[in-house]
């Protein structure tokens, strides 16, 4: 098996403008991501993974203006709470826009999304001036990947590259909190 090559920011954004799953460090894992508008790229972070298309994705962002497509109108004062905790490792779920993809939303009303401190994370969502899928970089079935070998192993060529960078120090899955009843749906 030929190697994936390790991508800078640069390499890792031309990627995703060109439709392609990349897959990245975030805050405890490997995470695969995509261009959110892009359907066929979606529909390939949903193949790699084995995954339901009612299942839905997180998006992250670094800056709230890259989630706004994504959401329907809302109460700031809904939005000044997601603020309070971001960035961070808390997932909110936000009503979602009239126009979002059931691939990316799932069968939800809702879309889930974080805005994350993780540097490489955030540096690529700048870069890429877009929210961006965020999946953790397994099958279904399998334990995430926490190394580029395990991202390699798992995906080998059928992915555009692995940005190169450390994963955060958590070991965890974020929070996840729907936004306007306050629920705890998954703890952090």
């Amino acid at each position: 098996m030929t190697s994936k090559p390790l991508l800078d920011i640069a390499g890792a954004v031309d990627q995703l403008r060109t439709g392609h799953v990349i897959a990245y460090p975030t805050e405890a894992v490997y995470g695969l991501g995509c261009d959110p508008a892009n359907e066929a790229a979606v529909r390939q972070v949903i193949e790699l993974k084995g995954r339901p298309e009612t299942a839905g994705f997180v998006l992250i962002a670094s800056r709230f203006s890259q989630l706004l497509p994504w959401v329907a109108d809302i109460d700031q004062t809904l939005i000044d709470t997601a603020m309070q905790s971001w960035p961070g490792p808390v997932t909110w779920l936000f009503p979602r826009a009239a126009g979002v993809s059931d691939l990316v939303a799932g069968n939800h009303k809702t879309i889930a999304l974080r805005i994350t401190a993780h540097g490489p994370s955030r540096d690529l969502c700048e870069a890429f001036d877009s929210a961006l899928i965020s999946s953790s970089a397994n099958h279904t079935a399998a334990a995430p990947a926490r190394s580029v070998a395990e991202v390699e192993s798992y995906f080998g060529q059928r992915i555009g590259g692995i940005l190169a960078g450390p994963l955060g120090s958590s070991n965890k899955p974020s929070e996840i909190r729907d936004l306007v009843s306050g629920n705890i749906i998954r703890r952090g």
